[in-house]
C-alpha cells in the first residue's frame, strides 16, 4: 500500500525545500500518493473525500512549513473538520485512524540550535509539535514523530537540500 503524503504549503510555487522533497517523492509513484491540500481546496475542504483517503492508507505523512511556531492554517482547519466526532473519535466511534502510522515532514526557517532550551526560542521542536502528537494519540493513531529541515531561511545550501530529500525518503521508509 502506498504512503499518503498530504502536502500543506500555502506558497508551494516559491518553496525550495518542500518542492525538492516533492520532486524526490515523485520518483517513486509506486510508493507515494501526493495530496496537495492548497491545490485541491482553494475554498472548502471536502470532508468525505479526505476521510475516504485516510481510510484507504495505513501510513500518512503531513508535510508543511513551520511558521509562527505552528502549522499553516489549512492544516489546522483540516484537523478541525476532517477528524470528526463519530468518525475519528467519540464513545461510538470506529476510530478510523486507529493504528495508522502518522508522521510530520516539517521545514523550519530557523536554525536547529534556536530550538533548544538554551536557544533563542527556548523550546524544542518536540515541545512545539506536542499538540500534533496529542491529537493523533487522541484518535488512536500510531504517531511516529517528525522529520525536520532546519534553517530554510538562513542555511539552505544546495547540498543540504539534496541530502535532506534523500534523508526524508529514508525517514518515511522507516515508519
Amino acid at each position: 500500500m502506498k504512503t499518503l503524503v498530504i502536502i500543506i504549503h500555502p506558497d508551494l510555487e516559491n518553496s525550495v525545500i518542500n518542492k525538492r522533497w516533492i520532486e524526490e517523492l515523485k520518483k517513486y509513484p509506486e510508493k507515494y500518493e501526493l495530496h496537495d491540500l492548497h491545490n485541491l481546496y482553494p475554498d472548502k475542504i471536502n470532508i468525505e473525500q479526505e476521510q475516504q483517503l485516510i481510510e484507504n492508507h495505513d501510513k500518512i505523512i503531513f508535510q508543511f512549513p513551520f511558521y509562527w511556531f505552528n502549522c499553516p492554517p489549512l492544516f489546522k482547519e483540516w484537523l478541525d473538520v476532517v477528524l470528526t466526532y463519530g468518525w475519528a473519535y467519540g464513545s461510538t466511534s470506529p476510530y478510523k485512524l486507529a493504528n495508522k502510522k502518522i508522521a510530520l515532514g516539517i521545514t523550519a526557517g530557523i536554525n536547529e540550535e534556536d530550538y533548544t532550551a538554551s536557544g533563542r526560542y527556548k523550546y524544542t521542536m518536540e515541545h512545539l509539535t506536542a499538540p500534533f502528537e496529542l491529537t493523533f494519540d487522541y484518535v488512536k493513531a500510531d504517531y511516529k514523530s517528525f522529520f525536520t529541515f532546519y534553517g530554510a531561511e538562513h542555511n539552505a545550501r544546495t547540498e543540504r537540500i539534496e541530502k535532506s530529500a534523500k534523508d526524508y525518503i529514508s525517514f518515511i521508509e522507516t515508519i
